[in-house]
């Protein structure tokens, strides 16, 4: 799989692009703040209907104008689809496939597969829970596009619940008369059913990524283990059938309903889960060499950096074992090896020089390793040539 094409209307500061892409490694090298990242960014964007650098579509709009177009030719087994999202910050989004409207955005999921690392991703192993949920259903929905539409379901379902439980608390503090209280049931089974195949899914995929991350974080990190859990509200046996989840789900419910009356928010469910990343040191950085501890507060610079490398690597290799599902994902590597020390940088290089499609950033021609050299473009001035 390879991105054959990229074309950009007012996406950032850009306000016309057209640029043909290759297979192979394409490197972006230029100073910060020219528009490298937002050339990947976009591409990222097609494959998630997301930004790993903002939380809503306004900052991806340029200043002043109304909408932003992208689109991608998508290159896979020898045939090319068309990919095009319009942005509308304030309306909805629309997309077409093969220049033919879809019904949703998301109908485009799965046409085009990235795996992104960026210096944000450090978060995944210091930032908060809501990092690394992010980070597990987007990897769900790139491996099953479908789960786009589950946890679309799950939100609404859970804003729709928490409107009420929120109503309800504030008539109690108030002592006025609340909500039909009644409705809370429905909304209850609504919640299990769709919370319960998420969870599902969620620890499926644990169990099929830790393996391949404890392989990749000894690869970067020359030794040391990593071992990937899951904390659910649920506490859920290995391997649960949905229906099981369903019941323990509406049970969780029940014990927690008072709690939740009063507080005013649902406090059972996979929104509130985590997922637990632990790791040994084998030079003993991050404590005693060889006992397991949590990543997050105890692992240090270097190996945060590993773990979380290790994340997005086995991220791509689980992608890439799935290659008859949607073809081996395109990698990104956004202005990594900057960060990176000589012996990481080397690694990470080697690990990744097969792939049949690498994006680069990097602010100096210094900071791509010899490995990794390929097609380059200049970027400066909001403007892309051909280096």
């Amino acid at each position: 799989m390879r991105v054959t094409h990229l074309s950009l209307a007012d996406f950032r500061s850009y306000a016309s692009l057209e640029l043909a892409l290759q297979g192979g490694v394409t490197a972006f090298v230029g100073p910060n703040g020219q528009g490298k990242t937002n050339l990947v960014e976009a591409i990222g964007y097609i494959a998630t209907l997301d930004s790993h650098r903002v939380a809503t579509d306004q900052p991806l709009v340029r200043f002043g104008a109304p909408r932003a177009i992208v689109r991608a030719n998508v290159e896979r087994e020898g045939r090319t689809q068309l990919v095009e999202i319009e942005l509308n910050p304030g309306g909805s989004n629309r997309a077409r496939l093969n220049r033919n409207p879809v019904p949703r955005p998301r109908e485009v999921l799965g046409v085009l597969r990235t795996v992104l690392f960026a210096p944000e991703d450090l978060a995944l192993v210091k930032g908060d829970p809501g990092e690394r949920r992010r980070f597990l259903d987007e990897l769900l929905v790139a491996r099953w596009p479908r789960y786009a539409g589950v946890r679309a379901d799950y939100d609404r379902v859970l804003k729709q619940r928490n409107t009420l439980l929120r109503t309800a608390a504030m008539a109690r503090r108030n002592k006025t008369s609340g909500p039909n209280l009644t409705t809370l049931d429905a909304w209850d089974h609504h919640l299990a059913k769709v919370g319960a195949e998420l969870v599902g899914a969620r620890l499926a995929l644990i169990s099929a990524l830790s393996p391949l991350v404890d392989k990749c974080y000894a690869e970067i990190a020359e030794g040391g283990a990593t071992r990937i859990g899951y904390r659910s509200t649920l506490s859920p046996e290995p391997d649960p059938a949905v229906d099981v989840l369903t019941e323990q789900f509406l049970a969780a419910i029940g014990e927690a309903r008072a709690n939740e009356l009063d507080r005013g928010i649902t406090l059972v469910g996979p929104h509130r889960d985590e997922m637990v990343l632990e790791l040994t040191s084998s030079s003993g950085e991050a404590g005693l060499s060889g006992s397991l501890m949590p990543a997050r507060g105890y692992a240090s610079h270097g190996e945060s950096w590993s773990y979380a490398l290790a994340l997005r690597l086995a991220a791509y290799d689980l992608l890439r074992s799935d290659g008859s599902e949607g073809g081996e994902p395109v990698l990104i590597l956004d202005d990594v090896f900057a960060e990176l020390d000589t012996k990481r940088r080397r690694r990470l290089a080697e690990r990744v020089s097969g792939a049949d499609q690498v994006l680069i950033t990097a602010a100096v021609d210094a900071d791509v390793p010899e490995q990794l050299i390929g097609q380059k473009f200049a970027v400066a001035g909001g403007s892309v040539s051909a280096a």
